[in-house]
């Protein structure tokens, strides 16, 4: 690696902030806190190695305003972090996209594993995505070693319906397989070889983690039905006061946020995908489309248009995503945060994910530093799939470590070659990189909400292109 050893100062970043898209981006997300305050959310833009625009709003904890530093739990937009790690370390030579992965990690040959290379698995080809084939529970999970162990002894898994589908989203098990692999190759721990290989170098070394530091654990953003725990408290009491994590509770859009949606500068695009897909399914052969016939749109409509749920195989998505055992895992609590999940719970700061995505819409290079080769950035970059997914209710059009990114308003949305790429948390948090267009967009939050269940990272997304292509 180029000047692996001069460190970037954070502090100091490249900074050349548009006034028209930063005003513009702050009120959509001030708008888009729509009635869950005090919780809000921060984001960062790049383009062409320089910042923006940021915003924020809201509070991340009880005493702690969100800004663009603000540290948070972002799930699965974490697995681009790690993508990212291993993408470096194929430039370093070190490892080879098909290679079998029982190569670097001999133990993970068991069962029939032999020939899995790491191709198939970060394309989700590889048919590792049930954790209900491993003997786990809650506490299991947190302890590294030991899913390191059943994730190499665990068997292969076919979805269910398989012939439908042509990707697997490995929801939680992805995070073992890599992370173990990446141990076994650079002979560091995953947080060593993370700072050296990846958050060192761009500077961001303190604002991204797979398992926080005992002295950054209370930064971290939280729900607001934390906030009511007393910062006097033990940290016994302090989790005992905690209420078990569950779903977010789906409720009846109000009026506000129904006025907020139709004035998104997205929302006529939406209104005619979403006049389309009913045309569509109705086999109509009407191509006109009437201002009076266009459909009022809520946040389940909007988000179906990214997500259709009735093509969701549920047993499939248990099957990636929760526990033989049914036990919900607190993310949030402190004991998990401070825990080695890579697959499911990344914490990092909106700049830092910014930072990592404006690296790769340059293709690999930071502030004169190659992190990622030519010839790797193509093959990381390059569409693995076009199916349907298994677990993931849409096409992802996976790369390797990377969905599609998941936007329908611009001229090149369905060209698949031309989309930028990323990747979005259980939460609705996303991070994203255009190396088209040489930008780079994170948005993280504590709303408490899901990806399946909110429309703030689809309004976000087709906001920046739309600001960004009218400066072109």
């Amino acid at each position: 690696m180029k000047n692996n050893n001069e460190k970037a100062d954070n502090q100091n970043v490249n900074t050349s902030i548009n006034p028209v898209i930063q005003q513009k981006l702050q009120q959509l997300l001030t708008d888009l806190q729509l009635d869950d305050a005090p919780a809000g959310g921060a984001l960062v833009v790049y383009q062409a190695g320089q910042c923006i625009a940021q915003a924020s709003v809201g509070l991340a904890r009880a005493d702690l305003s969100w800004s663009p530093d603000t540290l948070s739990l972002n799930f699965s937009t974490g697995k681009g972090v790690l993508a990212t790690l291993v993408h470096v370390l194929v430039s370093e030579h070190m490892l080879d996209y098909d290679r079998a992965i029982a190569d670097y990690w001999p133990a993970f040959a068991a069962q029939g594993k032999e020939q899995i290379t790491l191709r198939s698995v970060m394309s989700h080809q590889g048919n590792l995505f049930s954790i209900q084939s491993i003997d786990v529970d809650n506490d299991t999970v947190l302890d590294w070693q030991l899913m390191l162990e059943k994730v190499a002894a665990m068997p292969i898994t076919a979805p269910e319906d398989s012939a439908l589908y042509e990707s697997a989203y490995s929801a939680l098990v992805y995070g073992w397989v890599l992370g173990g692999m990446i141990e076994a190759v650079t002979h560091m721990s995953l947080a060593t070889a993370l700072r050296y290989y990846l958050t060192e170098p761009l500077g961001i070394a303190d604002s991204c983690y797979f398992g926080v530091p005992n002295d950054k654990v209370d930064e971290v953003a939280h729900l607001v039905k934390y906030f009511q725990t007393s910062e006097q408290e033990s940290n016994q009491q302090q989790s005992q006061a905690r209420p078990r994590r569950s779903k977010p509770v789906l409720r009846a859009d109000s009026e506000n946020t129904l006025r907020i949606y139709s004035n998104l500068p997205s929302y006529a695009c939406w209104q005619k995908r979403a006049l389309t897909n009913q045309e569509s399914a109705n086999d109509s052969k009407n191509e006109s489309i009437k201002a009076d016939e266009l459909p009022s749109l809520d946040t389940a409509k909007i988000n179906r248009l990214y997500f259709n749920n009735s093509q969701l195989n549920l047993n499939n998505y248990k099957s990636a995503l929760v526990l033989a055992n049914k036990q919900p895992i607190d993310y949030y609590d402190k004991q998990t945060l401070q825990a080695i999940i890579p697959a499911a719970n990344g914490v990092a700061s909106a700049q830092a994910l910014a930072t990592i995505y404006a690296m790769l819409a340059n293709g690999g290079s930071w502030q004169g530093q190659t992190l990622i080769d030519d010839a790797t950035f193509k093959q990381l970059s390059t569409p693995q799939t076009i199916g349907m997914d298994a677990v993931m209710p849409a096409k992802m059009n996976w790369r390797l470590g990377y969905h599609r990114r998941f936007s329908m308003c611009q001229s090149e949305a369905s060209d698949m070659s031309a989309q930028g790429f990323g990747h979005m948390g259980y939460n609705g948090s996303v991070a994203w990189c255009d190396p088209a267009r040489q930008l780079s967009f994170a948005f993280i939050h504590n709303f408490d909400v899901t990806m399946l269940n909110d429309v703030r990272q689809f309004a976000l997304t087709e906001a920046v292109l739309d600001l960004i292509d009218a400066e072109i």
